[in-house]
C-alpha cells in the first residue's frame, strides 16, 4: 500500500512502488492534468511539483514522494487561476495545449523558489518542450510575472484586455 499526499489530500493506493507516479496520477487518481510526452523525463510534459519543486513525475517511482507533497495543475490553484496561469492566457501561449499544464508547474515552482532571477535566468531554466514553439510568448510571459511580483501587483485576470492575435509564433 503506498499512501500519498495529493494536492492536500492524503490517499492511499494498492499500487506497486515503482510504479511511476504520473501513472498513478492518471490511471490510479484520475488527475489526467499532467500529461504522458516522452517517458524519459526530457520534455516535461508531466512536470508536477514535489514540495514546491518542479519535478519530471514520468521517471519518479511512487516510492520515491511517499510523506511528500506533491501538487498537480489541478490543485496548483483553490483561488482559481493564478498569475503564471493569467499569464498564459494574457500572451497567448497554449497552441495546441498539451505540453502547458507542465510547462506552468515548472515556471510556477521556479518562479516561487526564485525571486530574484531574471527573465532569461528563468527561460534558461525551464527546460520543458513546447513543440508548437511559443517561447517568445513565454518568455514575454514570464518577464511581465517577474516585473509583476518585484512590483508586489500581482493582477486579477480580464479576459477583454487580451492582445490581439499576433502573426508570429
Amino acid at each position: 500500500m503506498i499512501e500519498l499526499t495529493v494536492n492536500g489530500e492524503t490517499r492511499r493506493l494498492d499500487i506497486e512502488s515503482d510504479m511511476p507516479l504520473l501513472w498513478a496520477l492518471r490511471n490510479e487518481l484520475g488527475l489526467t492534468g499532467t500529461k504522458f510526452g516522452c517517458g524519459i523525463a526530457a520534455c516535461g510534459a508531466c512536470t508536477v511539483q514535489v514540495n514546491g519543486n518542479a519535478m519530471r513525475s514520468c521517471v519518479t517511482p511512487v516510492s520515491a514522494v511517499q510523506g511528500q507533497s506533491i501538487t498537480t495543475i489541478e490543485g496548483l490553484s483553490a483561488e482559481g487561476l493564478t498569475d503564471v496561469q493569467q499569464a498564459w492566457i494574457e500572451h497567448q501561449i497554449p497552441q495546441c495545449g498539451y505540453c502547458q499544464s507542465g510547462m506552468i508547474m515548472a515556471v510556477s515552482a521556479h518562479l516561487d523558489n526564485n525571486d530574484s532571477s531574471s527573465a532569461d535566468e528563468t527561460a534558461r531554466a525551464i527546460s520543458n518542450i513546447c513543440r508548437c514553439g511559443t517561447y517568445p510568448r513565454i518568455k514575454r510571459a514570464i518577464a511581465s510575472l517577474q516585473e509583476q511580483r518585484r512590483s508586489g501587483g500581482v493582477q486579477q485576470f480580464d479576459p477583454a484586455a487580451t492582445p490581439a492575435q499576433e502573426n508570429n509564433v
